[in-house]
């Protein structure tokens, strides 16, 4: 499923404050496992799921997600393999787009399809059914533009767009901490 092999990043390489973020970082997941990074700020865990992610390029070292090499895959073709969830509600949404929108641009994330076939019926009525698990009434605002959800809400949608497309890979960092209790929990047990 997802293997790193030796990866290492530098940043600012032979600079005064030169900073090692991976340095030889291995690790293998198999399918259905569930891994958790823990570390203090510095550590290098955002470095390694921005390097996953493609966002980040690798010095040297590889990532293998179900046997695929996409060291060098641009982060929009890694799309297809793998969906990611931000700490911060505002990064996995476009904002100026309604509910209903993000979730058609996430479920096209992966596909060759445009934007054509648009949000016809049996569209939107999956998307009330998929956000209804939720509890958040997020099934009755699809014409709501995101920038006015509140921030539980909007990464409540973030995951739901995540995990819809089924992605091989789903990185989840620290998805839970911008949320209160009641919905932390909610997105807990969706994930």
């Amino acid at each position: 499923m997802l293997e790193i092999r030796s990866a290492r990043k530098v940043f600012y390489r032979g600079q005064a404050d030169e900073k090692i973020a991976l340095d030889g970082l291995s690790l293998s997941l198999a399918t259905g496992e569930f891994g958790i990074v823990i570390g203090s700020n510095g550590a290098g865990k955002s470095s390694m799921l921005n390097a996953i992610s493609g966002a980040l390029i690798l010095d040297t070292g590889k990532i293998l997600i179900n046997g695929a090499d996409v060291t060098d895959m641009p982060v929009h073709k890694r799309a297809a393999k793998l969906a990611r969830v931000f700490q911060d509600p505002m990064r996995g949404t476009a904002a100026s787009m309604t509910v209903a929108e993000n979730m058609l641009l996430a479920d096209l994330r992966s596909s060759k399809r445009t934007l054509r076939q648009g949000l016809n019926p049996t569209r939107l009525a999956s998307y009330k059914e998929r956000l209804s698990i939720l509890g958040l009434g997020l099934e009755n605002r699809l014409d709501t533009r995101v920038d006015l959800l509140s921030g539980g809400q909007r990464q409540s949608l973030s995951l739901i767009m995540a995990v819809g497309g089924s992605p091989d890979l789903l990185l989840l960092d620290e998805h839970t901490a911008a949320l209160d209790p009641r919905t932390a929990e909610i997105v807990m047990q969706a994930t």
